[in-house]
């Protein structure tokens, strides 16, 4: 049928793309011609506060608080600190271990970060290890078939959904009687969310949107990076001489800051290579709300449309053996303008570079400290969340190499 084509998807006629153009018409028309559109299962999860549901004004307003929220300590030193300590962390809690379940740990990191950064809670605080366990039920039914029996994964994403919420609404609750906020990035970011004028349930909607994308996106991105760098050697060693030579320049102990992480380009290429290959986000739901006309086709007001970025990424016309994970294809330019990781337009995901600054972080300590082979029979399944089957068990060896 081609690139694009009509079918009928969710009970809807629907517009299926696979072509970078019409992809990008679409997402930067954003609020014009289309509008956010997912189906009934992923709206009663999310709740209709989501700024992935929201559209027209209330889309504006929630976005413009986010990304408001977040630019204001992506760079700043508290911030960039509190990750790199938290990555020394970890891998120290692997030292002795031969064998580590990246999932689980890529998991747990990406949680307790966005805790300690939105509620103040520290890791294995028991409402901290129950919002985890929360999270995890809540995502196994994010795009499950609507079927509210008990046991299936829908009700129980429903419920966990009601849970986070709740725990969410007594935090807000907490926020309002304090007195004594502490003088650090957290207190800016809960000073400034309470300064908009929000209902208590549009807080914790922004707050449970912020968690939500913090830790899936960033969980699944260390888990793929640890996979495919440990079936591309090349890559891995360059990658290992970055970090090396950013190591000699600094004292023993002393923390990576916003400037290191900005002199890590074959890092950046590693990142961007694995956000292509590893497709975290496959498609976006998009509505029609009004007759559209591209290149001689018409598309009538009211049909879906399903822009697959998934099939953009690994397009043979677009990327020279596009099955191959080639950090290199990054060098030339062009190829930022045939990937689009995380969306586009009005709902460009706010949180992209912390997602990779994380990740940079993370990337950093994990190879200055260790070298590691993954079990061959272990790969990623995509859908309908990133996971691996067997938890991607990772064997560990300390790194002896000098800087």
């Amino acid at each position: 049928y081609g690139k694009v084509f009509k079918s009928n998807l969710f009970g809807s006629p629907t517009i299926v793309s696979c072509d970078l153009e019409f992809n990008t018409f679409v997402l930067q028309n954003e609020g014009r011609l289309f509008q956010s559109s997912y189906p009934k299962s992923v709206r009663d999860i999310l709740g209709k506060h989501s700024l992935i549901l929201a559209t027209g004004d209330l889309h504006k307003k929630f976005r413009s608080i986010e990304v408001g929220l977040i630019n204001k300590f992506k760079c700043k030193p508290d911030f960039v600190d509190r990750v790199d300590k938290l990555c020394s962390s970890l891998m120290e809690s692997w030292r002795g271990n031969q064998v580590v379940l990246l999932s689980k740990e890529a998991k747990q990191f990406s949680f307790n970060l966005m805790l300690m950064n939105v509620l103040d809670m520290e890791p294995g605080e028991p409402l901290a290890l129950q919002l985890l366990e929360d999270f995890l039920t809540f995502m196994k039914g994010f795009v499950s078939i609507p079927i509210n029996f008990p046991w299936t994964s829908y009700a129980k994403a429903l419920k966990a959904r009601t849970r986070i919420s709740s725990t969410l609404k007594q935090v807000v609750k907490d926020r309002k009687k304090r007195k004594d906020l502490r003088i650090n990035e957290l207190a800016i970011f809960n000073e400034n969310l309470f300064k908009e004028h929000l209902t208590d349930v549009e807080k914790v909607s922004i707050l449970q949107d912020i968690l939500l994308a913090g830790y899936e996106t960033t969980s699944g991105l260390l888990s793929l990076l640890v996979y495919f760098l440990a079936q591309s050697p090349k890559a891995l060693h360059y990658l290992k001489d970055e970090h090396r030579a950013l190591r000699r320049k600094k004292e023993e102990g002393e923390p990576i800051n916003w400037e290191d992480y900005k002199q890590m380009k074959f890092t950046s290429m590693v990142i961007n290579e694995t956000l292509r290959c590893g497709n975290l986000v496959k498609f976006v739901h998009r509505e029609a709300i009004k007759d559209v006309e591209f290149k001689g086709y018409h598309i009538p007001a009211g049909w879906k449309v399903l822009p697959i970025l998934s099939a953009v990424h690994l397009d043979p016309s677009l990327h020279q053996n596009p099955s191959e994970f080639n950090p290199w294809r990054w060098a030339d330019p062009t190829t930022s303008k045939k990937v689009i990781p995380f969306g586009g337009g009005l709902r460009l995901c706010p949180g992209w570079e912390l997602a990779k600054l994380e990740a940079a972080l993370f990337l950093h300590h994990l190879v200055i400290n260790y070298r590691w082979t993954a079990k061959e029979d272990d790969h990623p399944m995509l859908y309908p969340y990133l996971e691996f089957p067997k938890g991607l068990l990772v064997t560990l060896e300390a790194e002896t190499s000098k800087f």
